[in-house]
Order: C-alpha cells, then structure tokens, then sequence
C-alpha cells in the first residue's frame, strides 16, 4: 500500500502549518496552565471559521466531503505543535449525530459544532464502571416529556468549561448490561449538576459530575431508547484516526534529544544507541498509525489496527520518558523539569481513549482470537 501524501494533501499540510504559527504561544495539548482552555477555545473558533472542524463531514451537513486523511494530517500537525487534541464535538457527536440524531438534533447542533462555539465532554467512565461501560450506573427514568438523571461520572476531560456532556445512562434494568443505555445530551448549566475538579499527576484536571434529578427533555435522547450502545460503538470508530497522533510521539523524542544535547550527553555511547532505539520505534508508530489510516480510509473494520497503534504509542511515550531518567540527570527527578513532566503526563496516556489492559483485550480477541476466560 502507498503511504505517500498527495501533493494536494501537502498543500493543506503547508496551510496547517502556517495557522498554527498563530497559536505558538498555545499549550493546551496537555493543559499545562489551569488557563490554557480558554487559548484553546479560541484555536477552535479560528478552526470553525476555516471549515476545518468539518473537513470531513458529508457536504449534506455543511462539511467539506474530504477524505479522513485531511483530518489526520491536521490533527497530526497539531499534536507536534502541542496546540490542541480534537474537540469531542466536531468529531465524535457530530458523527453520531448525523448517523443517528433526528433532523431537529442536527439543525440544533450542528451549526455551532461546526463553527467551533459549542464544546462537549465525554460521559462515559463512573467510578465502579471505569472502561466497563456496560457496566455503567448513571440512572435515566423518563417521566412524560422528559428523563431523570441520577449518577455520577469520573474522570471526564474539559467538563468545567463544556457546555454539555454526551452522557451515557442506563434506562433499560439494573442487569442489561449493554442491551439497556441510552445516549443524551445534557446542559452542564442543567439544575442539579455538580462539577468536581480531580486533580491529575501532570497537574491537570479532571472532574467528577454528579447528577441530582437532572430533569432532560426527551428531544435530547440520541437514538432510540436503549440503543445506545450502537451510537457509541458508531461515534468512536469514525474517530480512531485522530486519536492519537504519531507526531506527538516524534516531538517527545525531538525534545529528549534537545535535553540530551543541552546536558552534553549526545558523545555517550550508551545514549546514542538509546536514542536510535527509540528513534526506530518512533517510526514503527508512524506505520502502525498509517495503517489505521489506511484502514480508516477504505472504510474497514479499524479496531484492532487503533488498538495496536494506541497501545505502541502509549509504551514508547513511556520509553522516552523513562530513558531521560535513565540518563542519570538530576534534572529528570525535579518537579516541574520539562523532562520529568513528560514522565508525570505519559502516565495518563495508557488512561484516555481506552487504557492499555482494554487495548490488550481487543488485540487477543480479534486479532490473536484467545480466550478472554483464560
């Protein structure tokens, strides 16, 4: 298979890069100021504005009908810059939504997901339901023209500046499992929402939002009632492209090296041969993300391609991590050093988008067929 880029593709590559020296100044890929939120708002607007939020949208949506390698190429460049990670509202629900939102849904929600003006989190993961989701709790009881929420929800990204969650809820009974969910979507600015801060290792922050008798009009049910396990399954395949971009992890080995040069370190033998390890594994995640790519493109089936490549990349984000410390430099132990922020923030990575004992999971499933019981 060609892995090679159109000459087109790289003109819009050329496009991304002369944006992005607008936005520099921008950290919010790993949220290292508790303010970068508000920067990153702004890249999305800027975004929005140049359709880029919708690049591969089907034209009946007011999207641009591109393939999905303009979206990876953005989303790629973006990561290598550490502006920002894709919105979950231009991406996954706006996908959902067209798949299986009703024509009053799309014409409330998509305009402004497009434009880049309304932000959603992700409700998914409860505190005894982690990557278990049909294991979910979160409680939604219709009453008439409406649904009662109660539960909570953990560790969920960006909730304290969202303007509503794509929450997960059960309305089937306690043992249905995956058979009885539903989706909706839910102001945060709701009556009887609680938003929490989690503190995180990189000093970050997640949330808790907790859910007292949220009452939600059943116009904002997304899909039938509990089907919502097939609108989930739906929005997170279309998206696996760009969850994970292969130059975030390049940039993590460019800026070990850069350290590794700034400490006189690049005579050491041992070093040098460390390096070029990790420089050979860089570009095994080049391929494994090409791949998925590829697959992703063509349309096929792309779940165990995105588990191998999320999983390789959270290891050698790890890799790289671990060998500034191995290095022995004072400097890789002291909190607030770039080098041992990357440590702290790796850790993480094996969390968001599915963690690593799920992507084990999927890979001895479907790809090397093991027994799950064993």
């Amino acid at each position: 298979m060609d892995f090679g880029f159109s000459p087109q593709e790289e003109q819009f590559r050329s496009e991304v890069l002369d944006l992005l020296d607008n936005f520099r100044g921008v950290d919010g890929y790993f949220h290292r100021g508790v303010d970068a939120w508000k920067a990153v708002q702004q890249v999305y607007r800027e975004l929005g504005e140049r359709g880029w939020l919708s690049l591969s949208w089907p034209v009946e949506f007011g999207g641009g009908g591109m393939p999905p390698v303009y979206e990876f190429i953005l989303w790629d460049e973006m990561a290598y810059a550490r502006i920002a990670r894709p919105p979950m509202g231009p991406g996954l629900v706006a996908k959902a939504l067209m798949t299986h939102g009703t024509p009053d849904q799309h014409d409330r929600y998509l305009p402004a997901l497009r434009a880049g003006t309304m932000n959603f989190c992700l409700g998914y993961s409860e505190p005894d339901a982690g990557s278990d989701l049909a294991a979910v709790r979160t409680r939604a009881t219709r009453a008439g023209g409406v649904y009662r929420i109660d539960g909570a929800k953990c560790w969920t990204s960006n909730a304290h500046w969202a303007d509503n969650i794509w929450l997960l809820a059960r309305t089937g009974d306690p043992g249905s499992r995956s058979r009885g969910l539903s989706v909706f979507i839910v102001p945060l600015d709701s009556p009887g929402i609680t938003i929490s801060p989690i503190p995180t290792l990189e000093g970050g922050r997640l949330n808790e939002v907790r859910f007292d008798h949220v009452e939600v009009p059943v116009e904002n049910r997304v899909g039938e009632e509990n089907h919502g396990w097939q609108v989930v399954g739906s929005a997170l395949a279309v998206e696996r492209h760009v969850q994970f971009p292969p130059k975030r992890v390049r940039r993590d080995l460019e800026d070990l090296i850069d350290w590794v040069e700034k400490n006189g370190l690049d005579d050491t033998p041992l070093v040098t041969q460390r390096l070029s390890d990790l420089a050979v594994k860089v570009m095994e995640v080049q391929a494994l993300s090409l791949a998925l790519l590829g697959e992703v493109t063509a349309g096929e089936p792309s779940a165990v391609a995105a588990a191998y490549h999320k999983l390789a990349g959270t290891i050698l984000c790890q890799d790289i991590a671990r060998a500034a410390m191995e290095f022995g430099t004072p400097e890789a132990l002291v909190r607030g050093t770039d080098v041992e922020f990357m440590w702290r923030q790796t850790i993480l990575e094996t969390i968001g988008g599915g963690t690593s004992e799920v992507m084990r999971g999927v890979i001895a499933r479907q790809s090397l067929h093991l027994d799950s019981t064993l």
